[in-house]
C-alpha cells in the first residue's frame, strides 16, 4: 500500500508503511543519541544530589527514573514534531505522520511515546499483524510510521 505525503520541501514523495525491521533498526540507532542525553542527565542529577547515587526504592530513585523517561520523551517527541524523524529514523527514511500524512500533533506524539515506552516496546509486535504495519501505540495515538521512497535526482537511477 502506497500513499502520497507532503514533505517539508515543495516536492511530494511516495511512502509506504514501515515494517518492524526498519523500526528496530531506527531504535538501535537512536540508542546512541539517547545514551548521550542520559549521560548528561546523570551528571546533572548527581550534581543536584551532592554526588550520591540514587538508592533503589527511594524517592530520589523515582525522580531519577522520571527525569530519564522525560528526557527521552522530549528527544523523541520534539524530533517527530519538527521533522517527523529522530536521528535513528533518517538513514532509513522513516517518518511519523498523522492519518492525513501530515505532522502529528504534540498530544498524539506524547501519547504514542508514553504507550510505546510504558509497554516496554511490546506494542510494536502488532506491526506483524496489522495491514498498515501499525503498532498498538500508532493505532491508539492516530499516527502511522512510513518509509519514504528515495527521491531520484537528475541523472541517477531510483532504487
Amino acid at each position: 500500500m502506497s500513499m502520497n505525503i507532503n514533505t517539508t520541501s515543495a516536492q511530494r514523495s511516495s511512502a509506504c508503511p514501515a515494517h518492524l525491521g526498519w523500526r528496530i533498526l531506527a531504535i538501535i540507532y537512536d540508542a546512541l543519541p539517547c545514551a548521550a542525553l542520559l549521560f548528561v542527565s546523570s551528571i546533572v542529577l548527581l550534581a543536584l544530589h551532592a554526588g550520591k547515587p540514587a538508592i533503589p526504592g527511594t524517592a530520589w530513585a523515582f525522580v531519577t527514573i522520571l527525569v530519564y523517561w522525560w528526557v527521552i520523551a522530549c528527544y523523541a517527541v520534539i524530533s517527530w514534531r519538527r521533522g517527523g524523524q529522530t536521528m535513528g529514523m533518517r538513514p532509513w527514511r522513516l517518518m511519523v505522520l498523522n492519518r492525513e500524512g501530515k505532522n502529528a500533533s504534540l498530544k498524539m506524539l506524547f501519547l504514542r511515546y508514553a504507550i510505546a515506552s510504558l509497554s516496554g516496546g511490546l506494542v510494536l509486535l502488532w506491526c506483524l499483524f496489522d495491514t498498515q504495519k501499525r503498532g498498538l501505540h500508532d493505532i491508539a495515538s492516530g499516527t502511522l510510521m512510513v518509509r519514504k521512497e528515495p527521491i531520484a535526482s537528475a541523472g541517477t537511477k531510483q532504487n
